[in-house]
């Protein structure tokens, strides 16, 4: 397991795009449009990347900064089996929101844990 990225919910990804991509010397390494969202790659130096997260319509991140603002939204890590993963996950007790595996930005497959089980902290898991 290591890091892949945060994801930081934002209402105007290109501002906050702009502002990381100088802050951090991070160009943009992928955009797409995906499930009411329009998602952002800044890719890090050292591996990993800050994922921008705009809502289009709607939608749980749309949600999530009516109630929460904007700001992290969650931490990603990527694993190289991601069945076995949420097993590991369901042995040790913690609620997972993805029981399976489902579809993800850039292809990926992915699947959240609950924050109630996981310190307050949405953890997603990303196998490539």
């Amino acid at each position: 397991m290591r890091f892949d990225h945060v994801g930081v919910a934002t209402r105007d990804a290109t501002d906050l795009a702009d502002l990381f991509g100088g802050l951090l010397g991070a160009p943009v390494a992928h955009e797409e449009t995906f499930d009411d969202m329009r998602i952002v790659f800044l890719e890090l130096d050292g591996g990993g990347y800050f994922e921008l997260l705009q809502p289009d319509s709607g939608g749980t991140i749309a949600e999530y900064l009516d109630s929460e603002g904007p700001g992290t939204h969650h931490v990603a890590l990527a694993v190289d089996d991601l069945p076995a993963t949420l097993d590991h996950a369901r042995d040790l007790g913690i609620d997972l929101v993805d029981e399976e595996p489902r579809p993800g930005a850039w292809g990926h497959e992915v699947a959240f844990c609950h924050p109630g089980s996981t310190g307050g902290v949405l953890v997603e898991f990303v196998e490539h």
